[in-house]
Order: structure tokens, then C-alpha cells, then sequence
């Protein structure tokens, strides 16, 4: 066997970890995300207002070059690190200019991993220079510098500008080749969002397509749904901005249904996924949608407007333009900044109400449509009002939340009683960890359907507190990564435990499937010897602890907890919330058949039968204190 000691730790230094782990850092799928970091640096300059010319050519021999008329990658040293500001941009994860506001108003790449990216995931990438009247040079192998930063030539001094040229290593993708459609598309899209830029993007055939807008919201949404009916004709086009904020939409819908443009932008940088600036949309559009049928009294006994109706059918492109994005991942598919969502929902309400009291024919046929699919949606739902629980509703009112905004650092404990709960609130880490005390068993929900199980209060409140829906496998509104059920543990405990497992395997398997579900594992015994004092999870825990401590002088005193209400803040704390002493078992379905079908023999009623039989054929081995 190998021995595991200090020597035995790999740290990965400069581009090995990009080398290492590419999927962490990249899309893999092909070198199209290579591209959009390159042209996305190009693109700040433009934001800064220093560029105005973009160039992208696909050569034959499988290269991607990128040239802008920007300012040009600094070539002078820097003075803490002794390399050029070039070498240093390429070949270390987080450096770059970006990361306070003196160099760039706006930029998307706040990580300063974009471009070193394409260096450690290219088998040559050379950069040409202009700047200062001087042409510079540099290259690049695998992430290494094989041709130092070396003058070739002048150039006039008011010419600056950038061209990088960067040949993808094959085997880091899954296809070594770009694909053209989508660059296309992204560079098209740079050009609609940032008036005045010109794109060009010459392939390896030699066609060349050409993009500048002059007004580009209006005539990118005019193409994209050219043939559709659209409610209004001319988009619902505004723009507002703050300190921090520049925003841009246009926003229309589409009467009859078709494939509605749906588009977001961070920085010209796209956001597949949506995040805070989308919902920002969302929530504005609605809020003056209802304030407008409310005081128009366009709203039928019983209809009340969600952000599902107004969204069915709708087709937008949002541009938000901000300082220091914070995207979730390194591909900066979804926006996660916080404060966008406000500055957005603020700016779209104002201009929206404006635009429905102006255009009230139009506002009134828009209303019709939304009031529709609130009818749709009504017929089809159950008797069972159910609650929605990622359009925002407030939090519990019992719930002791964390401080921190990183879902991925909080932690939920479902607390058995609220005198548990007491304790295990002034145990937690008031940053951390979140307490939702529950009163007594909560509802079987084995046989209950998804979308009828939020009629127990229970239930709904650890759904609002997840910020999940039952049934759904979207995780991206979850509150909190891991999930710790808290239970005694005598055989009471083991039953709430039980009922909440199911709950989650049943009605949120996505929660379990990807690892946040925990079943916290409280000591029975306390163990006291003098100063020492140890902890026993059970009977036999108890036995092995005693037994090593009758060689010792002293009678050892022990004590049963009866439930987690009978242990202080500080003993809850130590073996129950502590991350370094605690004990957690993660919920996993390693057998998925069996375990649902065991589950099922467990707590579906039908079952009632099998149950009894297997209790009289086992009951003999059961071993339970009262």
C-alpha cells in the first residue's frame, strides 16, 4: 500500500488546473466557448469605448484569430510579478484588468480566467501587438511561453489594436472543429448590443458576413420573428440605467404561439440559463401588468396574475451592462448578482406602466391574452389550491435564516420540535445555518401527489424555505446546498426521519439524486470521566466506550438524552451542527428499485398487509428502549 503523507499532495500551479480539469473552465463540447472569450476581451474595449472594429477569421489549417482596434494588451513589465502585462494575461488564472472599474466601466470578464483559458487549451496561440507605435509579438505552446515578448516592427502611432491566433488542442474536445452557426449567432448578437460596433466573421471558404446596428434591439427582434403575429406590432423597447446599471429590452408576444426569442445578455457576454437580471424582467412586466388590469378592473372574481401567464408567450432580448457581474461558473451561462434584480424590476415597471397607459388599445389586447392563460392554468390545476413556491412568497415564519447569500455555503436543519429548535438556533452559525423547527410527524406523503402535497402547512413551509417546487428537477432557485434532517433518536425521531426521507426521495428526488440530503446522526448516550466526556450514537457505541473505559479509575457517568431538547446549545453544537465533529449520512439511492420498493412496503397503506406479515416473521429482532 502507498503511504498518504504531505509529499503525497499535488498543488497545481499557473495553467495545470485548466489542463487538469478542463470541463470546470470551459465547454467541451467544441472550441466555440474558446472563441467567445477572446472576442469577449475585444468586445470590453468596445464596451470601454476604445474599439470599434471586430474581427474573426476561421483559417484553413483549423486556427481561430481574433482582431480588434482596441487599445492593445499592455506589453510594458509589471512591477510585482517582472513578466510583460501580456505574458501575464495568458498564463495566470485570475489576471487581468478587470477586476476593479479604473480599466473597464463595463466588462464581462470579472473571473480573469478567459483568455489563459485559451492559452492552456491550445496547442499554439500567438498574440501581435500595436501600441505606442510599435508592433510586439509573443507565442505560446500547451500554456508555455516558447517566444518571448519580442518588437517586430512600427506601426503608425495612432493605430492600436490586438490580433490573437490560437489553434484548439483536439483532444480536450469532443469535436475539434467550431461551429460556425452558433459563433454566427454570438457575433451577431455582440454587434445588435452594442451600437455602432462592426463584426466581421470571414470562414475558412472565404465568405464573409458583416454586422453593424445602428438601432439593434428593434431590427435583430424584427428578423428573428419575422412571419409571427406579434402583440405589439412595433416592440416594448426601453432603457434605464443607475451607477451601476446600463439596461436594455425589447419585449414582445406572440398571440398564436410559435418559437419566441428569448434572450439575455450580461456585458454583451450571453446567459443561456437566465439568472437575477431575467427575473428582474419578469417581475416588472408583471407588477405593472396587474396594477394596470386592477385599475382598469380588467381582472375576472378569482383570477390572480403569476409570472407564468405573462411569460407563456412572450419573446425578449435584455441587455444589462453593470460593474462586477457575478456569474455562477466559470462559463457564465446565468447571472447570480443580487442587486441587478431590483434595479432591473424598478426601471422595467416604471417605463412598462408608462407604455400600457399610452397604448391602451394594445395594453387591453396584451391583458387578454395574460388573463387567458391564468384561466387555462386554473382549469387545469387540481381542487387543491397550490401554492407556488418559486414565485417569491414569503419565507416562514418560524424559520431562523442564515446571513449568507451563497446558497452553496448554507446549510437548512429540519428540527424535530420547537424545543429542539431553540437550542439548535442558538447552536448554529448565525451565517451558515438556517432552523425550521417542525411540529411533531409531518404528513405521509408517499402515496400524495407533487402537486397536492404543499396543502400540509409542513410541507409548505419547507418547500418555501427550499424555494423548490415538489416534483420539479429545476434546482437553480434552492436556497441552501445541503439539506440536514434533525430528529432524536429514539425510535419517535427515526420516524420523523423516515417520513422526511420519503418526502425528499418522493416529491424532490432531484435534491437527493444530486447530494444534498442529510440525515444528521445525534448521540443517544453522554459519557462523563472526570474532564472527559464522549458521545455514543447507540447501545453498542455505549458498550465499546465503556468497556475501554473500565481500566481506568473513576465510575464513568452516563446519561441518556431522551431528545435533542434535553442537550444545551453547546453539547447540540459539538455533535449535532460543528462541521468537524458532527456526523452526517448523506441520502443516496444506490438501488433505486429496491429502495422505492422497500420504501413503499414501509408507508403505502395498500401495504398494510405485507407490513404486518414481515412483523411477525422479524418483530423478534427488533431491540427498542421506552
Amino acid at each position: 500500500m502507498s503511504q498518504y503523507s504531505a509529499s503525497s499532495i499535488e498543488v497545481l500551479s499557473g495553467l495545470e488546473p485548466v489542463r487538469k480539469r478542463p470541463g470546470m473552465y470551459t465547454d467541451t463540447s467544441r472550441p466555440n466557448h474558446l472563441v467567445q472569450e477572446v472576442v469577449d476581451n475585444s468586445v470590453d474595449e468596445a464596451l470601454a469605448g476604445y474599439a470599434h472594429d471586430i474581427t474573426v477569421r476561421l483559417l484553413p489549417d483549423g486556427a481561430i484569430e481574433v482582431t480588434d482596434d482596441g487599445r492593445g494588451m499592455p506589453t510594458d513589465i509589471h512591477p510585482e510579478h517582472g513578466v510583460s502585462g501580456i505574458e501575464l494575461i495568458l498564463t495566470r488564472l485570475h489576471a487581468g484588468g478587470k477586476f476593479s472599474n479604473d480599466n473597464y466601466r463595463f466588462s464581462g470578464g470579472l473571473h480573469g480566467v478567459g483568455v489563459s483559458v485559451v492559452n492552456a487549451l491550445s496547442e499554439r496561440l500567438e498574440v501581435e501587438v500595436c501600441r505606442g507605435g510599435k508592433r510586439f509579438a509573443i507565442a505560446f505552446a500547451k500554456g508555455e511561453c516558447i517566444e518571448p515578448l519580442r518588437e517586430i516592427g512600427t506601426c503608425p502611432k495612432k493605430r492600436t489594436g490586438t490580433v490573437v491566433r490560437f489553434w484548439p488542442e483536439a483532444s480536450y474536445f469532443d469535436s475539434p472543429k467550431v461551429s460556425v452557426s452558433r459563433l454566427r449567432h454570438l457575433l451577431r448578437a455582440k454587434a445588435v448590443l452594442c451600437p455602432g460596433l462592426k463584426v466581421t466573421l470571414e470562414d475558412a471558404s472565404g465568405a464573409t458576413d458583416v454586422w453593424q446596428f445602428a438601432d439593434g434591439l428593434k431590427d435583430y427582434m424584427a428578423q428573428a420573428l419575422d412571419g409571427y403575429e406579434l402583440l405589439p406590432p412595433t416592440p416594448f423597447m426601453g432603457h434605464t440605467e443607475d451607477d451601476e446599471h446600463h439596461v436594455d429590452w425589447a419585449v414582445q408576444w406572440l398571440p398564436e404561439g410559435g418559437e419566441a426569442l428569448q434572450e439575455s445578455y450580461v456585458n454583451l457576454i450571453p446567459t443561456p440559463q437566465g439568472g437575477t437580471h431575467v427575473n428582474g424582467l419578469r417581475s416588472g412586466l408583471l407588477d405593472a401588468l396587474k396594477e394596470f388590469c386592477e385599475y382598469r378592473s380588467l381582472l375576472p372574481k378569482g383570477i390572480k396574475l403569476t409570472g407564468d401567464d405573462l411569460w407563456e408567450r412572450v419573446a425578449f432580448v435584455l441587455s444589462v451592462k453593470m460593474n462586477d457581474p457575478q456569474f455562477a461558473g466559470q462559463t457564465k451561462e446565468r447571472l447570480s448578482s443580487r442587486g441587478v434584480a431590483n434595479a432591473v424590476s424598478t426601471g422595467v415597471k416604471d417605463a412598462f406602466s408608462l407604455w400600457l397607459n399610452t397604448h391602451t388599445a394594445e395594453a387591453e389586447a396584451l391583458a387578454e391574452l395574460v388573463i387567458s392563460a391564468a384561466q387555462k392554468r386554473l382549469r387545469a390545476s387540481k381542487k387543491v389550491a397550490r401554492k407556488k413556491v418559486t414565485q417569491g412568497p414569503a419565507l416562514p415564519g418560524k424559520l431562523a435564516d442564515c446571513s449568507s447569500q451563497d446558497p452553496a455555503q448554507c446549510e437548512l436543519f429540519l428540527v424535530e420540535g420547537d424545543s429542539a429548535g431553540g437550542s439548535a438556533k442558538q447552536a448554529r452559525s448565525r451565517e451558515t445555518q438556517a432552523i425550521l423547527p417542525l411540529r411533531g410527524k409531518i404528513l405521509n406523503t408517499w402515496e400524495v401527489d407533487s402537486q397536492d402535497v404543499l396543502a400540509s402547512q409542513e410541507i409548505h413551509d419547507i418547500a418555501v424555505a427550499l424555494g423548490l417546487d415538489p416534483g420539479s428537477d429545476d434546482l437553480t432557485r434552492l436556497r441552501y446546498h445541503r439539506v440536514c434532517i434533525l430528529a432524536d433518536a429514539d425510535s419517535d425521531g427515526l420516524h420523523i426521519a423516515t417520513l422526511l426521507c420519503a418526502l425528499f426521495v418522493r416529491h424532490f428526488p432531484a435534491l437527493v439524486r444530486r447530494g444534498h440530503v442529510h440525515v444528521a446522526m445525534p448521540p443517544l448516550y453522554r459519557i462523563d470521566l472526570g474532564k472527559e466526556v464522549h458521545y455514543a450514537l447507540d447501545e453498542s457505541e455505549r458498550d465499546v466506550i465503556l468497556k475501554k473505559l473500565a481500566r481506568r479509575k473513576g465510575t464513568p457517568n452516563v446519561q441518556r438524552f431522551k431528545g435533542l431538547g434535553e442537550m444545551n446549545p453547546l453539547q447540540l453544537r459539538e455533535t449535532t451542527m460543528a462541521a468537524d465533529t458532527r456526523r452526517l449520512v448523506q441520502l443516496t439511492l444506490e438501488a433505486p428499485s429496491e429502495t422505492m420498493g422497500l420504501m413503499d412496503r414501509l408507508l403505502a397503506k395498500k401495504r398494510a398487509s405485507d407490513r404486518r406479515h414481515w412483523l411477525e416473521e422479524n418483530g423478534n429482532m427488533a431491540d427498542i428502549e421506552v
